[in-house]
């Protein structure tokens, strides 16, 4: 594991295209945004857990990216 250190605004690249902002440091939370291809599945890791959530049905190949739920995009 790679473990780096950042300061608000400051970004980690993940190969060519995925992109991790800090976004805001506040006490012990960090928010982070993540920008990545529309293919690509990013998800909070206790959510992979949730079997039969959205999660799982995202993850699900049977199913289109327009029958998935949808996720919360950033305001």
């Amino acid at each position: 594991m790679l473990v780096l250190s950042r300061k608000e605004t400051q970004r980690i690249r993940v190969g060519d295209s995925i992109v991790v902002t800090v976004v805001k440091i506040a006490g012990d939370k960090v928010r982070v945004g993540i920008e990545a291809p529309s293919d690509v599945l990013v998800l909070r890791d206790e959510l992979e857990a949730w079997e039969g959530g959205p999660a799982a049905q995202a993850a699900s190949p049977s199913m289109s990216r327009n029958e998935r739920p949808a996720l919360r995009q950033p305001a």
